[in-house]
């Protein structure tokens, strides 16, 4: 069975090993390099206009609006003596367009809702707006699509910032002194990087993966060759929306991803994330079931459950005797069990070698990390990263292995609590 098992990860491009870390590394730079020119490219490389050197000062106050996948979130964020920024007068509530479509007005009508009680405490408005969207010079945010289930069709295209301020005025609030500076959340996770970690580093990275992934990293500006900027050793973070680089893998991957909403975009997303590596995993169980490396009776009670859950899949890794579990209820022979773990194992250790590639390319991209003693910090945040069982720890492997290794350069990941608040807080401060 465990000859069965390795031959069949090996065929299907399943185990890790099959992946070339050079190869994929040299296809992410180059990309990198493309969607920075203008040129087609898999990755759009979007420029934020936003540095990390924001002039922050004791007593600094910011209006912060948070637009998750869900929930909607307002507060004001005060920076101490210390430059350490602090939440007060938070409010949630849902995401308008969740439960139902929204018009634009109605859209920005909720935004303005919540907006309202602290209007006239800052002039300064930071925005984490976590869809895609194209970002202006003077730093307001155009929606591109809206994913995660939002459902408002008619604020594509419209300024974000200045939307919400019309709205704001045209219920009486004087606007013409504030200013709105509109971030994507993992642009948001680096610049909350700067604000809650020492500075002895050499740069820093952001990085998401739950339900799905991405990468901000900061560009030398005369790298970015689709805008004008300045010349010098000035620097932009870059929204690399790493989760749509273009990537080819196995025949079952093909298949897996053939199925999905939008088969031509996000393949690398569809590799990694919580929103995919469960589903995935069951149309690899069920390829297993048809190949004989598991039995038709385990498959027999597999096909009972409708979609494989990443939960799921990390459960039986955590604890595989632990019956309460789903895929642990399935099985009644060791033979089964073992090849079961091995298959659900090396689906995990492929997507942390890639997540290290990931990683690898916004480093070396960035040129820092040269020295031990200040590493670039990645604020890695997402469910997925942390709780999938082994993800974490194969990732750190292979970023050993690869960034470290074999290119010299060094990192230092850690986990900023409230993240998308704290950076766009900074990034309010920045306009």
């Amino acid at each position: 069975m465990d000859c069965n098992v390795d031959d069949f990860l090996t065929r299907h491009k399943i185990s890790a090993d099959m992946i070339n870390a050079d190869e994929v590394l040299s296809q992410f730079l180059s990309e990198m390099e493309k969607g920075l020119a203008g040129e087609e490219s898999s990755l759009q490389m979007i420029p934020t206009y936003c540095s990390l050197n924001s002039n922050i000062k004791p007593g600094d106050r910011v209006i912060v609006l948070d637009a998750g996948g869900t929930n909607f979130r307002t507060c004001l964020v005060t920076f101490n003596d210390e430059l350490q920024p602090e939440i007060s007068d938070f409010r949630k509530v849902g995401m308008p367009g969740v439960k139902e479509e929204v018009s634009a007005e109605e859209f920005f009508s909720v935004l303005a809702d919540n907006v309202e009680r602290l209007i006239d405490k800052s002039d300064k408005i930071g925005f984490c707006f976590s869809y895609a969207a194209r970002i202006t010079e003077d730093h307001d945010g155009i929606p591109i699509m809206f994913s995660k289930e939002i459902k408002a069709p008619e604020v594509i295209g419209k300024p974000i910032g200045a939307s919400l301020l019309k709205e704001l005025a045209s219920r009486g609030h004087d606007v013409s002194s504030k200013r709105v500076s509109v971030v994507n959340d993992t642009v948001a996770t680096l610049l909350a990087t700067k604000a809650k970690c020492p500075d002895i580093c050499s740069g820093y990275i952001g990085f998401i993966l739950g339900t799905g992934t991405n990468t901000a990293y900061a560009e030398l500006n005369r790298n970015i060759g689709k805008i004008r900027m300045a010349e010098g050793n000035e620097r932009q973070i870059i929204n690399v929306e790493s989760g749509d680089m273009h990537i080819v893998l196995g025949d079952i991957d093909d298949a897996f991803v053939a199925s999905t909403k939008d088969p031509k975009s996000y393949l690398f997303e569809k590799a990694i994330s919580g929103a995919y590596l469960g589903p995935f995993s069951h149309r690899v169980i069920e390829e297993a079931v048809k190949e004989g490396v598991l039995t038709k009776a385990f498959g027999d009670r597999f096909s009972k459950i409708s979609t494989l859950s990443t939960t799921y899949m990390s459960n039986y890794l955590e604890m595989c005797h632990n019956e309460d579990y789903v895929l642990v209820s399935l099985i009644d022979n060791e033979e089964d069990a073992t090849a079961l773990y091995k298959i659900l194992d090396a689906i995990i250790e492929r997507a942390a070698k890639l997540t290290a590639i990931n990683l690898t390319a916004a480093v070396l991209k960035s040129g820092l990390g040269t020295q031990p003693r200040y590493p670039v910090v990645i604020n890695a945040d997402g469910t997925t990263f942390y709780k999938t069982e082994n993800l974490e720890f194969y990732t750190r492997k292979y970023l050993h292995e690869i960034l470290q290794k074999k290119h010299g350069r060094y990192v230092k990941i850690v986990n900023v609590p409230d993240s998308p608040v704290y950076g766009a807080a900074i990034a309010g401060c920045s306009v």
